[in-house]
């Protein structure tokens, strides 16, 4: 059976049929390789595509009227990227490789092609873009309403529970891959800001730093010291559709 990097996100949500499997990895046919820092997509290109992050980490930003960046999100393999191109004819954002990085460019009418033969994987899509709607609402609410402490131990868990639903041997070490620069821009802190936050979390013996790799030293105390919740344990499927 094809490999698909999406079906693989989504085998990890439901269990999927060898047709819907099948269906997907048309999907994931192409290649396109990105250098890190290389850019997929700039905010206000034209978009006709989609993608599939077949592997490497990319974010996505926006950049503010006064030159700054946000950072909205961070982008794994089995991610679709610029579904906006489902709704719009620009981008609204910039797709950009943190490392080396390989992509899967699609035509957007194969997504129409997929939701007609495939209602279950399209119940699926939806799925996965509400859960991508409400890990940036919390990140909102966090932007408004949490110390900078908080934002940056909720960011750690993020990344580390992505990772570890990608390669479920990753525990409580990981390899972050994220400059401060890049922490601060996702938790809205400056790069100083946020290795004081780092420094507090090592003080009070919540995790340890090495060589690019950090570790929680112990997790039942900083779950409740952020507002970090894990959607994935609330999720509710039983309404979708049963598989053609």
């Amino acid at each position: 059976m094809p490999e698909s990097s999406l079906a693989d996100r989504l085998g990890d949500l439901i269990d999927l049929t060898a047709e819907e499997r099948t269906a997907l990895s048309r999907l994931d046919q192409r290649e396109r390789p990105l250098r890190r820092g290389g850019v997929l997509l700039r905010e206000n290109d034209k978009m006709t595509e989609l993608y599939v992050l077949r592997s490497g980490v990319m974010m996505s930003y926006v950049l503010l009227h006064d030159g700054s960046r946000q950072i909205l999100r961070f982008l794994f393999p089995g991610d679709l990227l610029a579904t906006a191109a489902l709704a719009y004819h620009k981008s609204p954002e910039t797709l950009v490789a943190l490392t080396d990085a390989v992509v899967a460019p699609f035509d957007r009418a194969e997504i129409a092609t997929l939701i007609g033969a495939h209602p279950r994987l399209a119940g699926l899509l939806i799925v996965t873009s509400q859960m991508d709607r409400v890990a940036l609402t919390d990140r909102l609410a966090a932007l408004g309403r949490t110390s900078a402490k908080s934002r940056v131990a909720s960011l750690l868990l993020e990344i580390r529970n992505r990772m570890r639903a990608i390669d479920k041997s990753v525990g409580a070490t990981f390899t972050l891959g994220l400059t401060q620069e890049e922490i601060g821009d996702a938790t809205g802190l400056t790069a100083v800001h946020v290795n004081r936050m780092l420094r507090r979390l090592e003080e009070e013996g919540m995790i340890t730093r090495q060589g690019g790799r950090v570790t929680f030293v112990d997790e039942a105390a900083i779950g409740p010291a952020t507002n970090y919740v894990d959607r994935v344990d609330g999720l509710d499927l039983n309404w979708l559709p049963a598989a053609r």
